[in-house]
């Protein structure tokens, strides 16, 4: 276990020196989050905390740049995140974690990379990055009661109502909702 710490220690300094102050914080909040999910769900927690330090490091990386390196992972880049291209930073980081850290763990990587968007048939850890990010105490809906409550659900419901929870604040806000989107939430709607 002596790896892992110091594995997230260099991870976690370079998240530090990468992103603003406000974002760092907000990522310490997911990687507490997620390793609080992990545990609570029968997973490693500290492969948890690394992937939740780690998810934003390419979030404020010129877009230019971020394109380059989400275009290094696995997965063609569509247009629609041509057009957002912050969609990216989840597979920009997950390379970063690849190259410059020498994770080879597919389910670190497949968690940063659709920490965001999510992606079709995804491992539980991605599922607990997802939830993270969108239920860390930071977050204005996220309070005490709201994840009190989330956390006596099991993690397929869990996971499943903060994700159409996403998906209506989307459609309420008129942000734009790619096909891929609306894939994964009819696609997790029918499995439940």
């Amino acid at each position: 276990m002596e790896k892992i710490d110091k594995l997230i220690k260099k991870v976690d300094k370079y998240t530090k020196k990468s992103v603003k102050k406000s974002r760092y914080e907000h990522s310490v909040r997911v990687a507490q989050m997620c390793s609080q999910l992990c545990k609570k769900f029968g997973m490693d927690e500290k492969i948890g905390y690394l992937a939740g330090i780690g998810h934003d490091m390419c979030k404020e990386l010129d877009y230019k740049k971020m394109i380059k390196l989400a275009s290094k992972y696995d997965c063609p880049i569509m247009e629609f995140e041509l057009k957002k291209p912050s969609l990216l930073h989840g597979r920009a980081a997950a390379v970063m974690m690849k190259k410059k850290f020498k994770i080879e763990n597919h389910e670190i990587l497949e968690a940063v990379a659709f920490h965001t968007t999510g992606t079709l048939n995804m491992c539980d850890l991605t599922k607990c990055l997802f939830l993270a990010d969108k239920i860390e105490p930071g977050r204005p809906q996220s309070t005490e009661e709201y994840r009190e409550n989330l956390l006596k659900l099991d993690l397929p419901s869990l996971f499943l109502s903060v994700l159409n929870e996403n998906y209506e604040y989307l459609i309420k806000n008129g942000i734009e909702i790619d096909n891929n989107t609306k894939e994964i939430v009819k696609f997790y709607n029918s499995v439940k």
